[in-house]
């Protein structure tokens, strides 16, 4: 039988849906919550069924991973092998904010997020809500709140329009700011430091902490 989904504002049911969320994570269903951008689904990151229901729920393959929100830099040990001085220090410098650093996995956490080539992106997102949420449920992975090409959801009406059932809870923040996109930088393949994508944070910033990353 279908379990119909439920809703939780987080303004005026903050603390129940909280729990609610958590309790369903560890349940290995998918939660969708606010980010510093647009709404995100997320499921355990260290749970590879329920990894497999978001990847589902989008309609996606796995050949696109989702990458992985931590609540405070303290987490990135648990689900990163290495992390480079010059990572650490842009952890230091941007986290909370718009900055995915791809690191090696730590292989003892067993994700398996898709086809990742043994790396995470990680991020700690910029939202209130969300760093909550993290704290109750430890690392999420996480994607855009949509089904596979469709635009991502800036509000919790527009995720639950998209994913309906496939999703067991719903946490409303109001509108997303739908803020740029975070720069990505990738510390596994290349030791200093290199952007694949240059969002919110430009390379001279990033210069500023970690002199030596490689442009696009």
């Amino acid at each position: 039988m279908t379990q119909t989904p439920r809703v939780f504002n987080l303004t005026t049911d903050g603390e129940e849906g909280l729990r609610e969320a958590a309790a369903a994570v560890r349940e290995g269903q998918c939660i969708v919550l606010p980010t510093d951008t647009v709404y995100g689904i997320g499921a355990d990151a260290f749970d590879a069924d329920a990894v497999q229901r978001l990847l589902n729920a989008k309609e996606r393959g796995r050949d696109m991973p989702p990458p992985v929100l931590v609540a405070e830099p303290s987490m990135l040990r648990a689900v990163a092998d290495e992390v480079p001085e010059a990572a650490a220090a842009l952890a230091k410098a941007f986290w909370p904010g718009a900055l995915t650093l791809i690191l090696r996995a730590q292989p003892r956490a067993g994700m398996q997020l898709g086809e990742t080539g043994g790396t995470v992106a990680v991020r700690v997102p910029d939202h209130d809500g969300a760093r909550a949420l993290l704290r109750h449920t430890g690392p999420l992975a996480v994607s855009s709140a949509n089904v596979h090409g469709q635009a991502a959801a800036v509000t919790a009406d527009e995720a639950v329009e998209q994913l309906g059932d496939r999703v067991a809870v719903y946490l409303d923040a109001g509108p997303a700011a739908g803020g740029v996109a975070s720069t990505i930088i990738d510390f596994a393949a290349f030791p200093e430091g290199r952007i694949v994508r240059e969002g919110a944070l430009s390379l001279d910033q990033v210069r500023e902490v970690a002199p030596d990353v490689i442009g696009q």
